[in-house]
């Protein structure tokens, strides 16, 4: 992995988390639907990570998360799960002859499989988040409604910040 990789993930990862906690922390519907677009680092970083490392970038990305939000390893469990399915997803959907992209996203994969592929990262880190935040099963669908409306929110705002700075792979 070359150095700007490196940079331009960590500028990444900066932005993203400082968007988060400076703009989308308080923004919410009704307190039903919270975008949290930092996941989009997770979900961008290169193939050539190894596993190892890439668990560790998301256990620090949501400690770092759940030192702003005041969540004692909300963020983090969402983060290791997020990373435990983009793991398997990419294992079944991408053959290793595809590996030669330096990344999985919209420019390089195409909009089907990075909007599949965003639904459902996107998903298990928000059914793991609410249900860890609730932490009870007495208001399973007010925290299964949460879930879901905050998915397509998120969904939403990935795909618009991946259509702003969407750069088409040249064949």
């Amino acid at each position: 992995m070359n150095s700007r990789i490196i940079v331009v993930n960590v500028v990444r990862w900066f932005l993203l988390l400082s968007g988060q906690v400076l703009l989308l922390r308080n923004m919410s519907f009704y307190n039903i639907a919270t975008p949290f677009t930092y996941i989009l680092f997770l979900l961008l970083l290169p193939f050539g990570i190894p596993n190892i490392v890439l668990y560790l970038i998301a256990f620090g990305t949501g400690l770092t998360l759940d030192a702003f939000y005041d969540t004692l390893g909300v963020h983090t469990a969402a983060c290791v799960t997020l990373v435990f399915v983009r793991l398997l997803f990419i294992s079944v959907s991408v053959s290793r002859d595809n590996f030669d992209e330096p990344e999985p996203s919209l420019g390089h994969m195409g909009f089907r499989w990075f909007a599949l592929y965003a639904l459902l990262c996107t998903f298990a880190h928000h059914i793991v988040l609410f249900f860890l935040e609730a932490f009870t099963l007495t208001e399973l669908s007010y925290t299964l409604l949460r879930c879901l409306l905050s998915t397509i929110f998120t969904l939403f705002t990935i795909l618009l910040v991946e259509l702003i700075f969407y750069n088409r792979k040249m064949r």
